[in-house]
């Protein structure tokens, strides 16, 4: 009979050490919710669910710049990032999502959708990241890369991540976007 690997203690310790991590994040939040927050972060995460609001920026600068390819493109490395993040790397990894939307089936608030992903990494962090880095030049870098933190953020604000998978959706999306900013551009 094949043994299951066994976790190494240095695993276990950075597995302990994003916990407390993500435990901090949490409690940070916690006193500085607000209907007026949930509002924002809760249309926010709807909105960047499946890529739509990064499809639909990628669209509408395609008009701007009169080039149908261009959102063609962009569109393509959405895709891309899409299947590299929520097809191939998680599941490498079953993290559970944190529990709070996911002990209950009652709708969610907001209208929003019920992931059935692994939570690690976050995929809207990794598409928010790559498309921030395929969008930006020296002028509009801190506008897209604002939008892109928001986005990420809003998954830990939502309940939908812990604040290790945004990090490290966020990493995956700089590294992807560098690549893609090759053949978008």
């Amino acid at each position: 009979m094949i043994e299951p690997p066994v976790a190494s203690s240095t695993m276990v310790d950075a597995q302990e050490r994003f916990a407390v991590l993500d435990e901090r994040v949490d409690a940070w939040i916690e006193p500085h919710r607000s209907p007026a927050l949930d509002r924002v972060f809760y249309g926010l995460s709807s909105a960047a669910d499946h890529g739509m609001l990064w499809h639909a920026i990628g669209a509408g600068r395609a008009l701007v710049r009169r080039d149908p390819r261009a959102a063609v493109r962009f569109s393509l490395a959405l895709g891309i990032e899409s299947a590299i993040t929520n097809g191939f790397v998680k599941s490498l990894f079953r993290r559970e999502r944190p529990p709070e939307h996911f002990e209950h089936e009652d709708p969610l608030p907001y209208g929003m959708r019920r992931p059935i992903t692994s939570s690690f990494p976050s995929g809207h962090a990794a598409t928010a990241f790559m498309c921030a880095t395929v969008l930006s030049d020296r002028r509009t870098a801190p506008a897209w890369f604002t939008l892109a933190a928001l986005v990420a953020s809003s998954r830990v604000y939502v309940r939908m991540h812990h604040a290790s998978d945004v990090a490290a959706g966020a990493a995956l999306g700089l590294a992807l976007g560098a690549v893609a900013r090759r053949f978008v551009r």
